[in-house]
């Protein structure tokens, strides 16, 4: 690595915990698609979380531990190394001695993604050292982008993997360009995270230096990839430059971008490679089941909603709507995990949904996330953010540790003590994919509709914050308060209002309408019928329940208007349907959003050997849950974690002395599927027998 950059490097590092606890940066100037979705997003950068609250503590754990630990990954594996090595490409350098795998670039990619996020927050002028911390850190972003843009080939081709030596590149890389796309090579899975990040970073700081980058690149794919004679007619084989060539084409309004993804989407299934694994069996219309490598997966059918709704093809609207119905009624984990199998990453068979063995990829949970977000964009219905909550706080938030610093990679609703979290991966996608998603976190709470007769303000995730957001063009500023996940009730106050009347549309979740997700695949096992109530200015409202999930008011709101969500919020039972073999006599227990385990820890007898009552009666704890943290010189807060325990009365079958099955009453305590492994590894289960048949007398 050159002397300079490393001293760049060594003078970032140095502060680097105080850098992103502090740094934030004035809101960039806001940039309008030349076109967009049905229902337009509300982008992270006009919306602040609330420090000090539930997402305000994992906001800051990933600002000054993830990114941090994410960049410094980047420097100890090389990954800058890649770049500074193909800038001054050679014969003698040996690729796959020191480079492990072809997309090794994208942890470059994803982790400036994620710190872009970080610069995108508001900054006190008069705060001196903050701003000096924010300064620091654009400039270290600044200088690695150096190395990227230097890396870059003169037509714009970027790709180190074949760049540092081209006649010797990484093995997966093939002979020429785009010769092993659709195989092993990530030439164009690179692509899509080089985009997704440039534009991120254009959107909080206002800089083109990565956009322009990123730009050039997709160019030269544009000119070399493609149906024509002249063009290599490959599709990605890992995918996501399809969603990222749509969101290229909503920051740039180029419409060859949106064309580009379009053509990777139609020529699926027609060209070279022909697998499940890669979603490339039959054309994608013409798809009706979610199979193969469940990340890839899920990149695509983001990019098939993203194309669905920026163009209105009918056939990719029904086919990523019939996709989706089969994996929310047939391969959805009770977590919002999706990928049942570790062999090829992949879904199941339809109710294949096994628990110990279940592979559930954290990358895979982010992708899920991704498809809700873009169906609730195209459609406007609740039910795609109860998919998204569901999985943002069970199966996307157990893959990162509380203190930010260590990582699952697989997400098993059932573990005899083989798991435990790390602190990286040789294949970092995981990591480094959460240090891209946690900080863009405020950017899926809200939405708008702007159109005359229908123009309405979408609150889709309760959680505290603040933001200055537009309807019909105009300002509308707001607040939310809530202690949600542990409480249902909802503050929202009206800071400010010039956009006139229009309709506020409150989601009702789908726990608190009797759905634990929208299909049969789950359904509440005990005769609860939780109620809500909403109130304004103190008065209670008859709400109107809307047929796309929301409770609407509709009002030309005032400065100091305050609606108040009240959900009740109790533990539930949940079973499986009978055709999930693995879930057979057991149930699972949620609360609110908040999926439940039986962890050894808190419970003095084996786990597997418990049977809930049939009429089960719970009692809610708060807990000062302490666990054991990453080392980190990054962290100096206290390891504790403030969270809601369930416990219930529950029967523990033994074998006594005399050989004779034994029943003795015991306390069995439950805790967030989120929180387990932070004491050490050992038993834990989401799912506990409430038949005899299913319980394991010890």
């Amino acid at each position: 690595m050159n002397k300079s950059f490393a001293h760049k490097l060594r003078f970032w590092h140095a502060p680097l915990a105080a850098v992103l606890l502090f740094s934030t940066a004035s809101v960039a100037q806001t940039h309008q698609p030349l076109a967009g979705y049905p229902i337009a997003p509300v982008p992270f950068t006009q919306v602040q979380i609330t420090p000090n609250t539930f997402w305000g503590e994992r906001m800051e754990a990933s600002r000054t531990v993830t990114i941090p630990l994410a960049f410094s990954k980047c420097e100890s594996e090389g990954r800058y190394e890649n770049f500074v090595k193909a800038s001054h490409p050679s014969d003698a350098y040996d690729v796959p001695s020191f480079m492990g795998y072809s997309f090794d670039d994208t942890d470059v990619y994803k982790t400036i993604e994620g710190a872009s996020y970080v610069l995108s927050l508001p900054v006190d002028a008069k705060d001196r050292e903050a701003k000096r911390k924010h300064d620091a850190l654009k400039h270290y972003i600044d200088s690695v982008l150096d190395i990227v843009a230097a890396a870059q080939e003169h037509d714009g081709y970027l790709y180190t993997a074949r760049t540092i030596n081209p006649k010797k590149p990484h093995q997966w890389a093939g002979p020429t360009r785009w010769s092993k796309e659709e195989d092993l090579s990530h030439e164009l899975y690179n692509l899509g995270h080089m985009v997704e990040s440039a534009v991120a970073h254009w959107q909080a700081t206002g800089s083109r230096k990565f956009l322009d980058i990123a730009c050039r690149y997709a160019d030269c794919v544009v000119r070399e990839v493609g149906p024509n004679p002249t063009q290599a007619c490959v599709v990605p084989g890992h995918q996501i430059a399809e969603m990222a060539l749509a969101r290229l084409y909503i920051a740039t309004g180029e419409k060859k971008y949106l064309d580009e993804a379009k053509f990777f989407l139609d020529w699926r299934g027609k060209t070279t490679i022909k697998h499940e694994y890669s979603q490339a069996h039959k054309p994608v219309v013409e798809q009706d089941e979610a199979v193969g490598h469940a990340v890839r997966a899920a990149y695509m059918y983001a990019g098939m909603a993203d194309v669905a709704a920026l163009t209105g093809d009918t056939a990719y609207i029904h086919a990523i709507d019939r996709i989706w119905e089969n994996i929310v009624g047939k391969k959805l984990y009770i977590t919002g995990g999706i990928g049942a199998t570790s062999s090829g990453e992949a879904f199941g068979k339809n109710y294949e949904l096994p628990n110990a063995t279940a592979y559930c990829e954290t990358c895979a949970a982010i992708g899920n996330v991704y498809v809700n977000y873009r169906l609730f964009l195209l459609h406007g219905e609740s039910k795609y953010y109860d998919v998204l909550e569901r999985t943002l706080y069970n199966g996307l938030l157990a893959g990162v540790s509380l203190d930010g610093g260590a990582f699952f990679y697989p997400n098993p609703l059932q573990s005899a003590g083989q798991h435990q979290r790390k602190a990286w991966f040789g294949c970092a996608c995981c990591p480094s994919n959460i240090c891209r998603f946690m900080p863009s976190l405020p950017g899926y709470i809200y939405a708008v509709k702007s159109e005359k007769e229908q123009r309405s303000l979408y609150v889709n995730l309760y959680m505290s914050n603040q933001t200055e957001l537009k309807v019909n063009g105009k300002k509308v500023k707001l607040s939310q308060e809530t202690d949600y996940p542990w409480d249902g009730d909802v503050k929202i106050r009206f800071e400010q209002n010039a956009a006139g009347p229009f309709a506020l549309k409150l989601r009702l979740p789908g726990w608190i309408a009797g759905h634990p997700v929208p299909s049969n695949l789950y359904t509440y096992a005990d005769q609860q019928k939780p109620n809500y109530s909403v109130w304004l200015n103190g008065e209670q409202l008859n709400a109107e329940l809307t047929t796309d999930g929301y409770l609407t008011i509709k009002r030309n709101w005032k400065k100091g208007d305050m609606v108040e969500l009240c959900l009740d919020m109790e533990p539930r039972v949940v079973k499986a349907h009978e055709k999930v073999e693995a879930d057979r006599g057991l149930v699972s227990i949620e609360r609110g959003p908040v999926v439940y385990c039986a962890e050894w820890p808190d419970n003095n007898f084996n786990i597997n050997s418990v049977l809930l009552n049939q009429r089960p009666k719970f009692k809610v704890e708060p807990m000062n849950f302490v666990f054991t943290p990453t080392p980190s010189h990054h962290r100096t807060s206290a390891p504790t974690h403030h969270l809601n325990a369930i416990t219930t009365q529950a029967q523990w079958l033994k074998y006594g002395e005399d050989g004779k099955l034994a029943v003795e009453d015991v306390t069995l305590k439950l805790i967030p599927y989120y929180a387990w492994c932070h004491r050490g590894s050992g038993i834990m289960r989401v799912w506990l027998p409430q038949s005899v048949s299913s319980t394991l007398p010890f």
